[in-house]
């Protein structure tokens, strides 16, 4: 595993949580996905960011 700071293990701690939840709060909502890519100072990469829109 690399080396991670706290800061880095938090939010990737939180970008796994918020994948695995996810689909399973847009198929209740319903609506159209947005993926962007970020650059994370933490992480120092980009990562993922999926917003949902009505």
């Amino acid at each position: 595993m690399a080396n991670l700071t706290r800061r880095g293990f938090i939010a990737v701690s939180i970008a796994a949580g918020t994948a695995r939840h996810l689909p399973q709060i847009a198929a209740k909502t319903g609506g159209r996905r947005i993926l962007t890519l970020v650059y994370d100072k933490s992480l120092n990469a980009m990562r993922a960011v999926e917003r949902l829109v009505p």
